[in-house]
């Protein structure tokens, strides 16, 4: 147990000991990040927070050193309650296990502070990208062989920076072996994380894809099967959901309600007694092509109801209706041909024919050419308001789109910052309709829902008539993801009140509130989905595996949990090493998905990146002994050995006490 709690007695001055890890940031992920690091991995934590109030949390006046103490506190207890103090590793008491420290900045002197320089890695989570960036060049000139996880929003920026870091880690350890490089820098967004969870709330069935070595791994929500009918396992069953994941008075709500939810990596016996829930099976693995672009709403062109209004829509038959009326008394009075009829009434109504006045015209003709005239007469300002409406269409034709009258079954997505543009990303590669609500109108996404004509509302989503403007009587799910948990409430409160059935998904920091928020609602209304998520919990499971120096290649959110898909050597792993692939699996833990069978001096250092040659080419590199590649249908029987490296599925207890005894081992 901690040494300390909330009250925060006076730090050590010394630095830590060697393997120790430090964390950055402003914000809730750093505090989440430290607090997996401590207790599910059981590392020493050094934590620097910024000295000032914490401006990501609830209204309260908190540093957010009170807070990671406040945290760590209530961590601890609930270890010593259960008996896991750290989740079954190592224990570390006393104040060493985690150290905080309050600086503006991670400069030069604050790093070597913080003991940067003999640390094993370093997780960067500031909301800044350009703090970021500085704060690792000077960490990887302080400690070449540091293990740098760096937040950044911006991806393509990410990976130049993944490269410039490990050639200058090259560079400054010529002797640095390839298992360390692999593990040197990596760029991870909670944002890119969290996405395909947050988008998941609004919909159900929707389906999770992992890429690994060029292939796609697609994970699928199945519904539960029939009475009598066993469940599918697909390729494998990965989780089993539980059996309230679509009950409005479910448990499945908060990130931290504590109530018992799906069951990851089940073994066959269970899922074949599992009745009435659902399942997440690994379905497919393809090849992989390029990402699929995010879809327009309305397709590609304007449509003829964004280009000319109704009412200039109606006028238009009315008039040719009177051209064809025209056109037939004309056949009917004058015995004319119909063509040669409309020819004349054209020519009447455009003022273009010869007046009826000779003698051998008849009465009827000359009735009909003045209807025209005056029918002319009408289509002159209806000609001249096409031009106008076409004119201001393209005119605003790059400004925002509105809700369009008969749009219904979409999702309301309130926030267009930079969980709320990546959610916003998922929603239309998934062909989902969205109407989103933003009060700046220079957030982060605006360019991009003008480019996928996505139809936004500007205001502020408190204001009385905005949500209506955004038509939530009609939506299917409301997503609220601004930055504001009061804004997010408030919003689901007025959405529920008027549209009682409607399904909600809130983003809120503190974990207490959104646990008392999700009971609420849930009590308030017993037949609507509620769902609260914390975009922090989602994101600190893969910074902390990161950070152990495994390559992830995705996770894959189930409800309220996160399984984790990685890529390790069975050397140093007694679990895995000179064990079947059968008995390799633990129920609950890990399951072996694929063994990588290209020889170990050929294979590529990034699981995740595509291969110079085709994974599935029998005549590519190794194929004198094996396929080159990772091989999907391993026999159960196949004995794992040491030079080999697979592909798991795991829990994240269960990846963390594989990497907790190979870190142990490592340290002896």
């Amino acid at each position: 147990m901690l040494g300390y709690v909330s009250s925060l007695p006076q730090q050590p001055q010394r630095p830590p000991s060697n393997s120790h890890m430090v964390v950055c940031g402003d914000d809730t992920l750093a505090r989440r990040l430290a607090v997996e690091l401590r207790y599910v991995y059981g590392e020493r934590v050094t934590l620097l927070v910024p000295p000032g109030p914490d401006t990501t949390g609830p209204d309260l006046p908190l540093t957010q050193r009170a807070r990671a103490g406040a945290l760590f506190g209530r961590m601890s207890a609930a270890m010593s309650r259960n008996g896991t103090a750290n989740g079954g590793g190592d224990t570390n008491a006393g104040v060493e296990a985690v150290r905080i420290m309050e600086a503006r900045e991670p400069s030069d002197d604050v790093l070597a502070e913080a003991g940067v320089d003999r640390a094993a890695a370093l997780a960067l989570v500031y909301d800044d990208d350009e703090l970021n960036i500085r704060a690792a060049l000077t960490a990887r000139r302080l400690n070449p062989r540091l293990r740098l996880v760096i937040r950044l929003y911006n991806r393509k920026l990410g990976q130049h920076l993944e490269t410039l870091l490990d050639q200058a880690a090259a560079v400054s350890m010529p002797g640095l072996d390839a298992a360390a490089m692999d593990a040197s820098t990596t760029v991870l967004s909670d944002a890119d994380t969290a996405a395909p969870a947050l988008a998941a709330t609004a919909l159900t069935g929707s389906s999770k894809v992992i890429q690994a070595e060029g292939l796609l791994l697609r994970a699928v929500e199945r519904t539960p099967p029939r009475p009598g009918e066993l469940a599918d396992p697909g390729l494998c069953t990965l989780a089993l959901l539980s059996s309230t994941s679509q009950d409005p008075a479910g448990t499945e709500g908060s990130d931290s309600s504590g109530d018992e939810g799906p069951q990851l990596l089940p073994d066959l016996a269970t899922v074949n007694a599992a009745t009435g829930r659902g399942t997440i099976v690994l379905e497919a693995i393809s090849q992989a092509g390029p990402d699929r672009a995010p879809t327009r709403m309305g397709g590609r062109g304007a449509p003829l109801g964004q280009v000319f209004s109704r009412r200039l829509r109606w006028s238009a038959l009315g008039v040719a209706a009177a051209v064809v009326a025209l056109a037939v008394a004309s056949v009917i009075t004058t015995g004319d041909s119909p063509l040669h009829a409309a020819y004349l009434t054209m020519l009447d109504l455009l003022a273009m024919g010869d007046p009826a006045v000779e003698d051998t015209d008849s009465d009827s003709r000359q009735v009909i050419q003045l209807l025209s005239g005056l029918a002319g007469l009408l289509l002159l300002p209806l000609l001249v308001a096409a031009v106008l409406e076409a004119f201001g269409t393209l005119r605003t034709a790059s400004s925002l789109r509105r809700p369009p009258r008969g749009l219904s079954g979409h999702v309301v997505l309130l926030g267009l910052g930079k969980i709320g543009t990546r959610v916003l990303v998922r929603l239309r590669e998934l062909d989902i309709p969205v109407v989103v609500v933003e009060e700046d109108p220079e957030a982060r996404g605006i360019p991009l829902a003008r480019s996928l004509h996505v139809p936004t509302v500007l205001g502020d989503v408190t204001q009385e008539g905005v949500l209506e403007a955004a038509k939530i009587r009609r939506a299917r799910a409301l997503l609220a993801l601004t930055s504001i948990d009061t804004t997010n409430l408030e919003a689901a409160l007025y959405a529920r009140s008027v549209k009682p059935d409607l399904r909600v998904a809130l983003r809120l920091y503190d974990d207490e509130f959104a646990t008392a928020v999700y009971r609420t609602l849930r009590t308030a209304h017993p037949g609507a989905l509620t769902r609260s998520r914390s975009v922090s919990h989602l994101a600190a499971p893969s910074f902390a595996v990161a950070m152990m120096g495994r390559q992830i290649l995705g996770a894959v959110p189930v409800e309220r949990k996160v399984m984790l898909f990685a890529a390790l050597e069975v050397a140093g792993h007694p679990q895995l090493e000179g064990r079947t692939v059968d008995q390799a699996f633990r129920a609950g833990a890990w399951r072996v998905l694929a063994l990588d069978a290209t020889p170990p001096a050929d294979r590529l250092p990034d699981l995740a990146a595509v291969p110079p040659y085709d994974p599935l080419d029998p005549e590519g590199p190794g194929a004198q002994d094996r396929p080159s590649g990772l091989v999907w249908d391993i026999h159960p029987g196949y004995v794992l050995r040491r030079d080999d490296r697979v592909v798991i599925a795991a829990t994240r207890r269960g990846l963390a006490e594989l990497l907790r005894r190979q870190h142990s081992a490592a340290r002896r």
